[in-house]
């Protein structure tokens, strides 16, 4: 695995909670729990389903908007056709 060294620039007060942190809970040093903490946001706690693509997710948080406004929820089947056709008219 290919490792890259970042710069990262901390108020102080989060340097030496950080600090605190590491020796309280067995870290080595600020960069394992910086590199640790980065690796739980992304992997473990990820909110959205990586299958989906930007434009499919675009489309169903649109879908999801105008139903909350609309206060209009419908049938899974009743669902696929407005993603059909609310795809179809952003393609155009």
């Amino acid at each position: 695995m290919e490792v890259r060294q970042i710069n990262l620039k901390l108020p102080e007060n989060l340097v030496e909670a950080a600090e605190s942190y590491v020796q309280n809970f067995g870290f080595r040093n600020i960069q394992e729990l910086a590199a640790e903490s980065i690796r739980e946001k992304i992997f473990e706690k990820n909110e959205f389903d990586e299958t989906f693509s930007k434009q499919e997710i675009r489309l169903i948080d649109g879908l999801i908007e105008a139903s909350v406004k609309k206060k209009d929820f419908v049938s899974e089947e009743e669902l696929n056709q407005l993603l059909l056709d609310t795809e179809s008219q952003n393609e155009l």
